[in-house]
Parts: structure tokens; C-alpha cells; sequence
């Protein structure tokens, strides 16, 4: 199965109602099928197949609905799960919910109804799959990078004699000042192939205390010997003496190594002595020639590879940087490219202040607006509500549907963080009232739930797909007070009103109960900061 089929497992004891799916639904609109005839059955699927939506049938022999979404649960599956059944009732409904369901068809249903639940499901799928291809390239990348860094350091050991600096023209000088002092020459020259061309890249003239940088095309016939021999070539008085005949500026002693890395030739160290009772040189110079151009060899090459493994690694980092801070905050890429341990799975206990933000009136614009209108101004209101959240620093952990997940204090301590979240809330809800009276046509708003308490927060998830997220009775709490909000409310709990209490202005609506939890929430409407 390739990334972007989407499979979608039907769980339904009646054969008219799987094959109707399959035929109708999931066929004709390119999902892949999966088909369990009760529960055991679909959880084999599950563990097989790992599907990305699961339509489920409540009632079913062996294993009903209700089990297997206690099955998934226990399991630590995190798939999409929309119920189908006869039975509507809001008890059941309310159940159901609070076990992980994400929609909710009654039989009989349309073609229509059920592809607009997927659609609702998928996107949260989708999101995910956006965010385990990043994950996984920043893996890569990371690997990728140590590795380099790795054969880079190795190199380096190999040729430190002659590269301790990282400047290409710096290395080429030291070079040649190594080779005049190893040989005890009186001038070298370091040639470097460049197309057809030989380009003299360092010279040091008798009489310099040391090399140079130049960049001039060079003639040297017996550079270009060493590179077509592959070989040191040293050349005595004596053979030299009938060409000073002609040219008495010639030297008096040469010799020249190709730089090579395996058979492949980069240019050439050339030494020489122009005085004529200057000592010749030996092959057992040569040989220290050539050895020492070996080293040289490598850290050229070792130059070059650094600095386009540099300029890659930082194209990269810039891709990644603008791919991955869509979906959390800067401080989390930063500590993760800085440090590629922490995208290992696990999470560690801290307080933070989670903010709950869900659109209102969405579902019934969604229902008559054309889907490109939907989709347009669902991204105008999370560019809004991420701006705010990723201006006061906060985490974006999540998009559900029409509601954003938001905290702060992770992974950065923020010691202020209760500050922070409420006033992220009333920055969104400014920001979209202004939205809606400059902007003619359709607006919403949002009611936003605050709480602060212990989570485990961190990489949650499996090796191949995970998400730096929060998970606790917290984050429970903020979903359920967003859930009580009305349009353009904010609602807080007393946790966060006891540390605030001096900068906000509140109205007291008194304890509620909430699905879950065994004792009520005193919660307060956030009515301004003060």
C-alpha cells in the first residue's frame, strides 16, 4: 500500500450494509476496503492492516462496537472511528464520544452523509500524515547529517598535520608552507585542475616567509606530467641542465606529486630549488611528497565536502524549518534540530495551560457553503488563532476538526504560563471580531475553554509516527469548559483564576460537572484583562 491510498475498515455483522459501503461508498471514491464481519475480527484488521478510519457498527455479535472501542483504547490505537447504528440516542452518543468516537451516522444513511463524515475524519488524518513525513525527513536528515559529520572528523584526524583551518584558500597556503619545510625547498606551488585548465592556487617565491593565495592559469609542463603519469616525478641538475640552457630561470631541481583521491586526480604539489649548488632532491624526497600530498589530498576534498555538506544541511534546515513551524512552535524546531534525541518517543510530567478553541456555527455553514468556501475560511481563522498562539510563544499541538489545541510552558519553561494562555484567548477573540467587521460575508466565532494542571508531555506515538503532544485529565478539563463556551465566551477554570486573579476580570458561573470527573469545576467568563 503506498502513502497516499487512504484504507478505511467497514466492522459490520450485516453483509447488506458492508457491501453497500464498499460498492457505493469507498469504491467509487478511491479508499481502499477493509471488511470485518464483528469485532474480534476487526481488531485482527486493526493490528493487521493499521487502517486509517474505522466505521463500526454498535451492534454486532461476539464483539459489540462499544468493546472494540474499549479494545482500541486499551491497545493505544489512535484511529478516526465513525459509529454506525440504529440506535441515536444521547446517552449513546455522549458514550460513545467520550471512547474516541469522532462522528456519528445513524441508519438508515446517504452516500452523501457518509462521505462527509470521512471527509471530517480525514483531515485530522491527513494532518497527521503531514506531520509523520516531516518528522520522519527531519530523522533523516539529522542521520544523515551525523553521519557526514562523522566521515568529516575522520578525515580530519587523517590530514590535521597540514588542516587545521577550515578556509579553503587558508588550507592551500599552509600546505605549500608544509611541503617547502618538509622537503626543504625553496619555492612550491599548489595547482589545482579546474575543467581543462591548471590553476595555480598558492606560490611561495624564494625568499617568502610564506606562501600566497593566487588563481592563475599555469603552463607547467611538468605538473602536467605528474597528473598524466599519476606519479611523483622528481627531476635532478642534471636533467634539468639542457632546458636552463635555453631558460637559465629555470630551476635547478623539481619535483611534483599529483593530489589524488582513489584514481581520480585534483591537481598537484610542486616544489623546486633555483640555486645551483642547491642540494637535489631524492626519491626519498618524492615519496615524502607524495605522502604528504595524500593528506593534502584528503583535506581539500575534506574542504570541499564540508562546506557543500554546510550549504545542503542549511537548505534543508531552512526547508524543514518553514515546513514543520505550520504546525508547532519555532522553540520546538529549534530543539529539535539542535538536538535529534528529542524527537525519541516518551514524555516527561510538568504543569502547563492548555487552551481549547472551537469555531461556532461551523457545521452549519459547512453544511450549505461550496467546500472551497469551507476550506478557505477554515485556514483564515487557523491563521488568526496560530499567529496568536505562536506570538505569546505557546505550542500548537493540534487542529481538530474546526477547534485548535493549543499550551504553553513545553517544551520551554514559561514561568508565566497561565498568563500567556488567557492572553492568547482574548487576543484570538479580538482578532477574529475584527476579522468578521472588516470582512464582509460569513464570520464565526470561537468559544474557548482554559485550564492549567499535570500532563505528560513529549513524542507520543510509535517510532515510524508520532506527535510532541499533551496527554492528561488537563487537557480533558480545557476541551470540556471550550465545550460549555458560547460564541466569543472564554471560560477558565479556578485553577487558572487563582493565578491570575490580580490581572483579569472575571464573572463567576459557579461549579459544573464534567463528563469524567467525579467532583464539579468552579469556573469563571473571562471578561477582560485587567
Amino acid at each position: 500500500m503506498n502513502d497516499n491510498e487512504v484504507r478505511v475498515l467497514v466492522v459490520d455483522d450485516g453483509r447488506d450494509n458492508r457491501e453497500f459501503i464498499v460498492d457505493y461508498v469507498l469504491k467509487p471514491n478511491g479508499y481502499t476496503a477493509l471488511v470485518a464481519r464483528d469485532g474480534l475480527e476487526g481488531m485482527d484488521m486493526v493490528r493487521k492492516y493499521h487502517p486509517d478510519v474505522i466505521l463500526l457498527d454498535l451492534q454486532m455479535p461476539r464483539m459489540n462496537g462499544m468493546q472494540v472501542l474499549d479494545a482500541l483504547n486499551d491497545e493505544g490505537w489512535s484511529i478516526p472511528v465513525i459509529l454506525m447504528t440504529f440506535h441515536g440516542s444521547e446517552e449513546i452518543a455522549i458514550e460513545v464520544y467520550r471512547k474516541g468516537v469522532r462522528d456519528y451516522v445513524k441508519k438508515p444513511y446517504t452516500v452523501d452523509e457518509m462521505l462527509d463524515a470521512l471527509d471530517r475524519c480525514l483531515s485530522e488524518v491527513r494532518l497527521r500524515r503531514e506531520k509523520d513525513a516531516l518528522t520522519e525527513r527531519l530523522l533523516q536528515a539529522n542521520r544523515t547529517l551525523n553521519r557526514r559529520v562523522q566521515e568529516l572528523n575522520t578525515l580530519y584526524q587523517i590530514g590535521k598535520s597540514v588542516t587545521a583551518l577550515v578556509s579553503m584558500e587558508q588550507l592551500l597556503v599552509r600546505v605549500v608552507d608544509a611541503a617547502t619545510q618538509v622537503i626543504g625547498a625553496e619555492q612550491g606551488s599548489l595547482l589545482l585542475l579546474d575543467g581543462n585548465q591548471l590553476v595555480c592556487r598558492a606560490v611561495k617565491q624564494r625568499g617568502d616567509a610564506s606562501a600566497q593565495p593566487t588563481n592563475e592559469v599555469s603552463s607547467d609542463q611538468i605538473a602536467w606530467h605528474a597528473i598524466q603519469s599519476g606519479k611523483a616525478v622528481v627531476f635532478s641538475p642534471e636533467e634539468l641542465r639542457k632546458h636552463r640552457a635555453q631558460n637559465p630561470m629555470l630551476p635547478t631541481a623539481v619535483a611534483a606529486v599529483p593530489l589524488m583521491i582513489g584514481e581520480r586526480v585534483m591537481g598537484v604539489i610542486s616544489v623546486a630549488n633555483l640555486q645551483v649548488d642547491a642540494v637535489p632532491f631524492t626519491q626519498q624526497d618524492g615519496a615524502m611528497l607524495s605522502a604528504l600530498g595524500d593528506y593534502a589530498a584528503i583535506a581539500i576534498e575534506n574542504a570541499r565536502n564540508y562546506a557543500a555538506l554546510r550549504e545542503t544541511t542549511q537548505q534543508e534546515s531552512r526547508s524543514i524549518r518553514s515546513a514543520f513551524e505550520r504546525y508547532v512552535a519555532p522553540s520546538v524546531v529549534d530543539r529539535v534540530l539542535e538536538n535529534p534525541d528529542a524527537l525519541q518517543l516518551g514524555g516527561r510530567r510538568r504543569e502547563i495551560s492548555v487552551l481549547f478553541a472551537d469555531m461556532r456555527a461551523y457545521t452549519a455553514f459547512s453544511e450549505h457553503a461550496p467546500p472551497e468556501d469551507v476550506v478557505s475560511l477554515l485556514n483564515e481563522y487557523f491563521k488568526i488563532a496560530t499567529d496568536v498562539i505562536f506570538g505569546r510563544e505557546g505550542t500548537l499541538d493540534k487542529f481538530l476538526g474546526d477547534a485548535v489545541m493549543a499550551f504553553f510552558n513545553a517544551p520551554e519553561d514559561q514561568p508565566d504560563h497561565p498568563y500567556r494562555a488567557i492572553d492568547a484567548a482574548v487576543a484570538l477573540q479580538i482578532a477574529v471580531a475584527e476579522r468578521n467587521t472588516s470582512v464582509a460575508g460569513e464570520g464565526l466565532a470561537f468559544g474557548i475553554g482554559v485550564h492549567l494542571g499535570e500532563v505528560v508531555v513529549g513524542n507520543i506515538g510509535t517510532a515510524r509516527a508520532m506527535n510532541y503532544t499533551a496527554i492528561g485529565d488537563t487537557v480533558n478539563v480545557a476541551k470540556r469548559l471550550q465545550e460549555r463556551a458560547m460564541p466569543g465566551q472564554i471560560l477558565i477554570s479556578s485553577e487558572v483564576y487563582n493565578r491570575i486573579s490580580d490581572q483579569v476580570e472575571i464573572e463567576e458561573i459557579g461549579e459544573i460537572t464534567v463528563k469524567g470527573r467525579q467532583k464539579p469545576i468552579l469556573v469563571y467568563n473571562l471578561l477582560a484583562l485587567a
